[in-house]
């Protein structure tokens, strides 16, 4: 049954309203506006108010003021009861966000079928909000569901990878938040505003797992050589950049449809070994012809190679690899991205210890 509150200073209006309405609804009277503002701050709220103008204390204006202005009962539908029956007065009550005004002497007849009337249509738009909260929190949580089918495929073809590779470690960890520490530093920076969106940031730090994921197709006696590769052999090593990126390419395909997700995942697994003067591989790229996400996983798998124990070389503590980076500026690495690894350098530092190997 729906509830309908009478709000009116004099009681035989009170009462006539009751009886009118008690067949049909729960009826809730309030004698002045101060006393409807309190019912409708302590109880549950009502389906819909009868609101009289002229009361001492609040006028009923200002009672409608107060409530449109209140979350909790601004979607109440108001109705005016009231004897000022000038044109000037009802539009004034409507602009202020009443749903109807009714003059007095009432017919009952006519209050009784403005008062279902705007009951109906305030149930119909009750059902539709409920349905379109219901259809937001489903978008949300379906969306939470394809974002951690995302991040599964993710870590399980990079952890596929590193399984081969077993002396890196927790590299896949660390360079991650290397790629996202560098993109959060460099997003207000001129150059690289417009792409490196919160979106986008998010979709780096997912996509730089997969970097190495080439390394999958490559024999064994190579991956795992306990020693310095050969001439040959590194360029064998090499063509990990190309599998990845057509690895990814080829599912995408089989899929029928690119997925935004994954572009960073093939920029990333493709061009993370070019160099900003184009002496890197596989395309020989240089400068802005380098994407972005390649840039930045660049430097960050070059810090960590620098700092961690391989067959070949010991482990560089932190300033000689923050040396040697910045040794590469302009020539292996974007000057912008070797700047901003400068002014974030420690939290490098902090992410290695945080993610050390045997972690």
């Amino acid at each position: 049954t729906a509830t309908v509150m009478v709000v009116d200073d004099t009681p035989q209006n009170l009462a006539l309203m009751s009886e009118l309405l008690r067949h049909q609804y729960r009826v809730v009277v309030a004698n002045s506006g101060e006393r409807a503002l309190k019912l409708l701050q302590s109880g549950p709220p009502p389906d819909l108010i009868l609101l009289d103008i002229m009361m001492p204390g609040l006028d009923g204006y200002e009672v409608l003021r107060r409530i449109m202005a209140d979350p909790a009962s601004a979607r109440i539908p108001v109705i005016f009861l009231t004897a000022k029956a000038e044109v000037d007065d009802e539009t004034r009550g409507l602009a202020l966000g009443a749903v109807d005004y009714i003059t007095k002497p009432i017919s009952p007849p006519i209050v009784l079928a403005r008062v279902r009337t705007h009951l109906a249509l305030k149930a119909s738009a009750d059902f539709l909000r409920d349905q379109a909260d219901y259809l937001a929190a489903e978008v949300a949580r379906r969306t939470r569901q394809v974002e951690a089918v995302q991040d599964v495929t993710v870590l399980a073809l990079s952890s596929m990878a590193e399984t081969r590779d077993d002396e890196t470690g927790n590299h896949i960890l660390r360079t991650q938040r290397y790629v996202k520490c560098l993109a959060e530093q460099l997003r207000d920076h001129p150059r690289f505003r417009a792409t490196l969106t919160p979106d986008y940031i998010q979709l780096l730090y997912k996509s730089a797992p997969l970097h190495d994921i080439g390394k999958v197709g490559i024999p064994d006696h190579i991956l795992l050589k306990p020693a310095r590769l050969t001439p040959e052999e590194f360029e064998v090593m090499k063509t990990h950049t190309t599998i990845g990126h057509n690895a990814i390419a080829r599912a995408e395909r089989a899929l029928g449809t690119e997925l935004e997700f994954l572009r960073p995942a093939k920029e990333i697994a493709l061009s993370h070994q070019e160099k900003w003067d184009g002496s890197g591989y596989p395309q020989g790229l240089a400068g802005e012809a380098i994407p972005l996400s390649a840039r930045l996983m660049a430097l960050a798998d070059v810090y960590d190679a620098l700092i961690s124990k391989r067959v070949y070389k010991p482990a560089f503590p932190h300033e000689q690899a923050l040396a040697i980076i910045q040794e590469g500026r302009g020539s292996h690495f974007d000057p912008d991205v070797v700047d901003a690894f400068l002014q974030v350098h420690e939290r490098f530092r902090g992410i290695a210890q945080s993610f050390a190997d045997g972690d």
